[in-house]
C-alpha cells in the first residue's frame, strides 16, 4: 500500500501541470490532523532522498562514461596524428621522386625544362624564356602587387630571389564561433605568406595585416559542414586562423600551392646547406718575383684556416629536425622532442659556430620556446588537478632536461599548492569537529607526503631546489593551520575537543619524518597564539565557576545518597591521581569534604590533563601561570574562611578541607605537571611551601598570595 501511494505521489509531483500552492491547500483540507501532515511530509522527504540518490547514481554513471569516452577520444586523436604524419611522409617521398625524375628529364632536354618552368609560373612574362628574364618578370610582378598593400614596404623588403607564387581573395572566420570576421587578400611568396585586409572605398587597395614565414606555417584542411564549406586552417603556433575560399576549386588550389611552395622552400634550403657544406678550393696565390714570398706562403700554410672545418648539416635527420619537432609538439610527444634536441646538441658540441649553424640554432630555439610554453601550460593550475603529484612528472622531467629546473620547480610547487587548496575547500564541514579535523589532516598531510616524495624523485639531482620546497611546505602549513584554527578555535570548542584535534594534527605531522622532513616546529609556531588564547579562556571559565561556588559555600559534608554515586566519585578521584581518597569518606554515603573543594579538584585536574595534551615549550609559562592563578582562588578562599569562621565545629571541617587541598591536591598537581613537562615547577613548589606555613600557624592573618 505504501509503495503504491509512493508511485501515485511521484506521478502527481512529476506531472506537467503540478501547482504546489493548490496541492498544499488541498492536502491541508483533506488531512485529519497534525500527524497526517507529518506522515505525508515524511513520504515527500523519502521521495526527495530517493530522487537525489537516483540522480547521484546517474551522474556517477554518466561521469564514468564521460571519462572513458574522453580517454578513447585521446587515443583516437593520437592515432590520427600518427596517421597524418605517415601520410605526409609518404606524400613527400612521392613528390620527391617526381621532382627527381623531372630534374633528370630537364638535364636530358634543357629546352623542355625551360618550357615547363615558364608554364608552371602564371606570373612569368610570356617572352621570358631564359633565367634572367624569368627572375626579372617575377620581381616586377611582386613589386607591382605589393605597391597596392599599405604598410608592407618596411616589413617586406625586396630581396633577390623573392617572387610571388599565388594570390587571391579569402574570407576570414572566427575559429571558436565560426562567425565571419573580415575579407582579406593573401599573397603567397616563395618564402612567406602575406595577409592584407581590403581598404574601404578603394578598389584593389589593401592594408597590411600579418606576415607568416613558411618555415613555421602548417596548412590543415577543414571538413565541409554546411553552410560552412570550402575552408582551410593556417596554424602558426600559438595562434590559428580559418579562411574560406570562393569555391572548392580555389580551395584545392590554395592547399596544393601552399604545400608545393613549402616543399620547394625546404628543398632549396637543403640545397643551399649542401652547397655551403662543400669544401671550398684554396685560392691560387698570384705569381711573385719576390724571393721572400715563398717564405710568407709557407708561414700562411702553417696557420690553420677557420673555414677548413665545415659542419655537415646535410644529414637527413638534421634537415627534417624542425618539422619533426613540430610533429612531436603537436602529438604531445615531449620526450621525443627533447631526445631530438639532445641529439642535436651532442652532434654540435665540438663543432664550430658557423653561419649555417646559427641559422639552424635560431629555428630550433623557436621550437624550444614553443615546447617550453606547452610544458608550462601542462603544469599550470588551470589543468586538471585530479592526477596527483605523479601527473606532473612528465612535464617536469622534460623541463629539467631542457635546463629549466628552476622554472620546473616553481611550476610544480604552484600546481601542488593549488591542488592542496582545492582538496581542503572540497571538504564538507559536517558532523563533529573532531571528525572534520581527522578528514582535514588526512587530506593535507597525505598530499604533503606525496608531494615531498614526488619532489624527491623529480629533483633528485637538483639540490638547489630543496630550499624552495621547504618554503612551499611552510606556506602550505600556514594554509592548513588557517583552516584548522577556523574550525577548532574560532568556533569556541571545549578545551578537551581542541586538545584532541591538536593531538591528531601532531600525529599526522610526524608521518613526514618518514622522508626526513620535520615540520612539528612550524605547526607549533603557527598554533601557539590560538592555544594560548584557548588556555586563558578556559582558565577564566574555571576561575569564574570556582568563585561562584565559593560565594555559596556552606562548609557542609557531602551526602551522595547511594553507594553507586560514592563508587563513581572514588573512581573519578583515582583517575585524577588522588589515591588516598578513602580516608576522607565516612559512614554510609558521606564524604568528609566540601562539595566546593571536590568540584575544584576535578575541574583543575581535568584542565591540567587537557593542557598537557596541548603542551610544547612555548606554552610553558602560560600553562604554569594559569595553574597558579586557578589554585590561588581556592587557597585564598580556604584561608579567608579559616580566619573568619567562629564556629569551632565548622572551623575544624574547614581545616580538614584545607589539609586535603594542601597535602593531597597540590602535590598531585605538582607531580603531574612535572611528568607531563619533564621538569619541576618552582612556582608550584613555592605555593605549596606557603600553604605549609599557613598550616603551621593557622591563626596567622597573612594570606597566601
Amino acid at each position: 500500500g505504501r509503495g503504491g501511494g509512493g508511485s501515485r505521489l511521484r506521478r502527481q509531483l512529476e506531472s506537467g501541470g503540478f501547482a504546489a500552492g493548490e496541492y498544499v491547500k488541498q492536502l491541508s483540507q483533506q488531512s485529519d490532523g497534525d500527524r497526517d501532515l507529518q506522515e505525508h511530509r515524511q513520504r515527500i522527504q523519502a521521495l526527495s532522498e530517493e530522487t537525489a540518490q537516483s540522480l547521484k547514481r546517474n551522474v556517477y554513471q554518466n561521469y564514468r562514461q564521460f571519462i572513458e569516452t574522453a580517454r578513447e577520444i585521446s587515443y583516437l586523436e593520437s592515432e590520427m596524428y600518427q596517421l597524418s604524419h605517415i601520410l605526409t611522409e609518404q606524400k613527400g617521398i612521392m613528390e620527391a621522386v617526381t621532382q627527381a625524375l623531372l630534374l633528370q628529364a630537364d638535364r636530358d632536354d634543357p629546352a623542355l625544362g625551360a618550357r615547363r618552368a615558364a608554364a608552371a609560373d602564371p606570373f612569368l612574362p610570356l617572352s621570358g624564356k631564359d633565367a634572367a628574364a624569368n627572375e626579372e618578370g617575377r620581381q616586377r610582378t611582386l613589386t607591382t602587387l605589393l605597391e597596392k598593400v599599405e604598410g608592407c614596404r618596411d616589413l617586406l623588403p625586396e630581396s633577390p630571389g623573392k617572387y610571388l607564387v599565388y594570390n587571391g581573395d579569402l574570407v576570414e572566420y572566427d575559429a571558436d564561433h565560426m562567425a565571419q570576421i573580415q575579407r582579406v587578400h593573401a599573397f603567397l611568396m616563395n618564402d612567406c605568406l602575406l595577409v592584407a585586409t581590403a581598404l574601404p572605398n578603394r578598389r584593389g587597395a589593401y592594408r597590411y595585416d600579418a606576415l607568416y614565414p613558411l618555415d613555421g606555417l602548417a596548412v590543415v584542411n577543414v571538413k565541409d559542414n554546411p553552410p560552412m564549406k570550402d575552408m582551410f586552417k593556417l596554424l602558426m603556433f600559438p595562434e590559428s586562423r580559418i579562411f574560406q575560399a570562393e569555391n572548392a576549386k580555389i580551395k584545392k588550389e590554395w592547399l596544393e600551392v601552399l604545400e608545393e611552395t613549402k616543399r620547394n622552400r625546404a628543398l632549396s634550403e637543403k640545397r643551399r646547406l649542401e652547397q655551403e657544406a662543400l669544401p671550398r678550393p684554396a685560392p691560387t696565390p698570384p705569381e711573385s718575383t719576390n724571393p721572400f714570398d715563398e717564405d710568407e706562403d709557407e708561414e700562411e700554410e702553417d696557420e690553420p684556416s677557420a673555414e677548413e672545418e665545415v659542419v655537415d648539416l646535410s644529414l637527413e635527420w638534421i634537415q627534417e629536425l624542425p618539422e619533426d619537432l613540430d610533429v612531436c609538439i603537436a602529438q604531445r610527444d615531449f620526450e621525443g622532442a627533447v631526445d631530438l634536441l639532445d641529439k642535436l646538441n651532442e652532434y654540435l658540441a665540438d663543432k664550430p659556430v658557423s653561419q649555417p649553424v646559427k641559422e639552424l640554432r635560431a629555428k630550433v630555439d623557436e621550437r624550444v620556446r614553443q615546447l617550453t610554453d606547452v610544458l608550462v601550460f601542462e603544469l599550470s593550475p588551470d589543468r586538471s588537478l585530479r592526477g596527483g603529484p605523479r601527473a606532473t612528472r612528465r612535464a617536469v622531467s622534460q623541463l629539467i632536461r631542457l635546463g629549466q629546473s628552476t622554472k620546473a620547480c616553481e611550476l610544480f610547487l604552484k600546481n601542488r599548492a593549488a591542488a592542496v587548496q582545492t582538496a581542503i575547500r572540497q571538504l564538507r564541514i559536517e558532523g563533529a569537529t573532531l571528525l572534520y579535523i581527522h578528514k582535514l589532516c588526512h587530506v593535507f598531510f597525505t598530499s604533503l607526503l606525496e608531494t615531498a616524495r614526488e619532489f624527491e624523485t623529480d629533483f633528485a639531482g637538483n639540490n638547489g631546489c630543496y630550499s624552495a620546497f621547504v618554503v612551499w611546505a611552510r606556506s602550505s602549513m600556514r594554509m592548513f593551520v588557517d583552516a584548522f584554527s577556523k574550525q577548532v578555535f574560532d568556533s569556541k570548542e571545549s578545551l578537551s575537543t581542541a586538545a584532541e584535534c591538536v593531538k591528531v594534527a601532531k600525529e599526522h605531522c610526524k608521518q613526514l619524518s618518514e622522508i626526513g622532513l620535520d615540520l612539528t616546529f612550524i605547526i607549533h609556531a603557527l598554533l601557539v597564539k590560538d592555544i594560548k588564547g584557548a588556555l586563558q579562556s578556559y582558565k577564566d571559565i574555571i576561575i569564574e565557576a570556582t568563585k561562584h561556588r565559593n560565594s555559596e559555600e556552606m562548609w557542609r559534608k557531602m551526602n551522595l545518597m547511594t553507594p553507586e554515586a560514592l563508587g563513581k566519585l572514588r573512581e573519578e578521584m583515582r583517575s585524577c591521581g588522588v589515591g588516598n581518597f578513602d580516608q576522607y569518606t565516612g559512614d554510609d554515603c558521606w564524604v568528609n569534604l566540601s562539595y566546593t573543594v571536590v568540584a575544584f579538584t576535578k575541574q583543575t585536574m581535568a584542565f591540567l590533563e587537557e593542557a598537557l595534551k596541548l603542551y610544547f615549550p612555548e606554552l610553558h609559562m602560560v600553562l604554569l601561570e594559569s595553574l597558579v592563578e586557578i589554585i590561588l582562588v581556592a587557597v585564598q578562599h580556604v584561608d579567608y574562611s579559616l580566619r573568619c569562621e567562629q564556629d569551632p565545629e565548622k572551623k575544624a571541617f574547614i581545616r580538614q578541607n584545607a589539609s586535603f587541598l594542601y597535602e593531597t591536591v597540590l602535590p598531585v598537581v605538582e607531580k603531574r605537571f612535572e611528568e607531563g613537562v619533564g621538569k619541576p615547577a618552582k612556582q608550584l613548589q613555592d605555593l605549596r611551601n606557603a600553604s605549609r606555613l599557613m598550616r603551621v600557624n593557622p591563626e596567622s592573618t597573612t594570606s597566601v598570595v
